[in-house]
């Protein structure tokens, strides 16, 4: 296979330095050569163009070209200025990369100088060299020189020569075996909890409700401002601004109409903007849907994370027989564990009326109602929510959430109830305080 680089003279050659060392750029070639004609690239069109063209960027010194959008026009033919976010060609394109080169190292063992890696998160690649592989070689034996004792010593003498070479043959091997095995890396409880997302190429859905909002006509508008002049003269005052009718004044249905711009949760747009940050972190790609543009449809072709609670028909359609459901009853909104004498959750209130206390639950269903991987990340008010989208986005809750689980929970189904205390109006780290695996 031919080189995609020429190679300088020896005297020209620049170096990456990795971990004290310095890697050679004939050497990154070779090894790009050995990839690329390997079981696991020889027929990947889009890999192979992709490994090469930042392999040699990187080679080349322009690894400050190596960014989405540029990749993608000029790799993948995408229009200059297109919308990355509609169009995940490069990092769906980029974790395929990654695994496809985690399993070339798995499987080859191979003795080359050198590993290429594409770090998560980035689109450079970084060149590591390969740990010295010498074999451990013990002095010989000198058996010749052991002299021979009466009778009642040599069998003293024997077990001792027998267990120092055992020993040496026992470190020797297992010099040998740490030397030529990569250790396997272990997953971590955020990469286990996430894993069924990459089962298909498809998207990610974050979807969040749209309730329906009412907004006053902008007659009431104008008759609030003949009284007060000078008020709500703008749109900008009349979107930001409360209007402070008279409590008495009555209003009929002609003076209010369904504002459908408007309608989504503060607490849901904190939990979707947590999870989607994480899907990029990850290199899933991801697809926000609010409202009317999503239906069952869709969450039977994605993987989904569906958000918001009460307010959110699927959500309480897809957790409706679960062991953890949300409840209203007399007005009253509550998570309820379905058990005789079960569990009762509801939110708590200052003398103000203002939530101090809200709980969550997050549910993991690996093969829903939908068929599809779907989790629900929802609260009994807006703060459960947001404390529910931070749990399943960072490592540290979850991997507190789920100790007391079942160790084989990533195979099966999972709900989890979670408290955040309110302080200012702001949401704490959310706290497991019930769990239940099937």
């Amino acid at each position: 296979m031919r080189s995609i680089v020429e190679q300088p003279q020896d005297d020209e050659v620049p170096r990456f330095p990795a971990d004290g060392k310095e890697v050679r750029p004939d050497d990154v070639v070779r090894e790009l050569d050995k990839i690329l004609g390997s079981q696991f690239f020889r027929s990947a069109g889009r890999s192979k163009q992709f490994l090469q063209y930042v392999v040699k960027h990187k080679l080349e010194g322009n690894a400050e070209q190596l960014k989405e959008r540029t990749i993608g026009t000029e790799v993948f033919l995408r229009p200059a200025g297109y919308a990355t976010g509609d169009d995940p060609v490069v990092r769906v394109q980029a974790g395929e990369v990654r695994r496809r080169l985690e399993q070339y190292y798995q499987a080859t063992q191979a003795d080359s100088p050198i590993r290429i890696e594409l770090p998560v998160g980035s689109y450079s690649p970084v060149f590591l060299p390969r740990p010295a592989t010498a074999p451990m070689q013990s002095p010989p034996l000198r058996l010749a020189s052991l002299e021979l004792e009466p009778p009642r010593k040599k069998n003293r003498v024997k077990p001792l020569l027998i267990t120092a070479v055992g020993l040496a043959l026992a470190l020797a091997a297992g010099v040998g075996f740490l030397a030529t095995h990569r250790p396997i890396r272990l997953k971590t409880v955020l990469e286990q909890f996430w894993n069924p997302v990459f089962t298909t190429r498809q998207p990610v859905l974050i979807c969040l409700a749209k309730p329906v909002a009412y907004r006053p006509t902008e007659d009431i508008y104008r008759r609030y401002s003949r009284s007060h002049p000078g008020t709500f003269q703008t749109e900008a005052e009349r979107a930001n601004l409360p209007l402070p009718l008279d409590p008495n004044e009555k209003l009929s249905w002609d003076d209010l109409f369904i504002y459908t711009d408007y309608g989504v949760a503060a607490g849901d747009v904190y939990a979707a903007v947590s999870i989607s940050a994480l899907m990029g972190g990850i290199d899933k790609p991801s697809q926000l849907r609010i409202g009317t543009n999503y239906t069952y449809e869709d969450l039977r072709n994605s993987p989904a994370v569906v958000v918001g609670g009460f307010n959110n028909k699927w959500t309480m359609q897809l957790t409706s027989n679960l062991h953890f459901a949300f409840v209203e009853d007399h007005e009253q909104y509550m998570i309820q564990e379905r058990l005789p004498g079960g569990r009762v959750w509801h939110t708590r209130t200052d003398q103000n009326g203002d939530t101090i206390e809200d709980f969550g639950i997050v549910s993991r269903l690996v093969d829903s109602k939908t068929g599809q991987f779907t989790i629900t990340v929802a609260g009994i008010g807006p703060k459960g929510t947001q404390a529910a989208g931070e749990f399943v986005s960072t490592a540290q809750y979850l991997e507190e959430g789920l100790r007391g689980v079942p160790s084989n929970w990533q195979k099966g189904n999972l709900e989890i109830v979670l408290q955040t205390t309110v302080t200012d109006s702001v949401a704490g780290p959310p706290h497991a305080v019930a769990s239940y695996f099937w």
